[in-house]
């Protein structure tokens, strides 16, 4: 009984927001699954993770700034493996050089800084440096 319980609630959660595997095992035993049920409902909810991935990623761009690789190290601390969080990252659909103006934007709201000094702390986030640049030339720093 627990077990399908277990699978009931993994597909409710998995209908209404995206999990990683380890993501939702984790939730699983927080609701007080033990851990085989919580890997039985895992196991047996029917999710492509790769998928869940995709549908993370979208979710955190929709509200945040992200580069590439600070999105995939994000859904790698969310639990998805390196192979889904670089397809969630190559699946949501952002606009790398959109982000990059937008976290410009949002570190000149709260500092100035030089362009160089702000294309070095892009760059440290994980912009490439022709995302940077754009992010800088775009904010007035040219």
């Amino acid at each position: 009984v627990g077990m399908q319980n277990a699978q009931s609630k993994a597909v409710a959660y998995i209908s209404v927001m995206a999990f990683s595997y380890e993501g939702l095992i984790e939730q699983l035993k927080y609701e007080g699954y033990t851990d085989a049920e919580a890997e039985y409902g895992a196991d047996n909810c029917g999710a492509d993770w790769m998928e869940q991935a995709a549908q993370k990623a979208k979710d955190y761009i929709s509200v945040m700034v992200f580069s590439y690789s600070g999105l995939v190290e994000q859904l790698i601390h969310e639990g998805f493996t390196d192979e889904q969080a670089t397809y969630g990252a190559d699946s949501c659909g952002a606009d790398w050089m959109e982000q990059a103006k937008i976290k410009a934007a949002d570190y000149l709201s709260v500092m100035p800084f030089s362009r160089s000094g702000l294309i070095e702390q892009l760059e440290h986030e994980g912009f490439t440096q022709e995302q940077a640049e754009y992010g800088a030339t775009e904010n007035g720093l040219t």
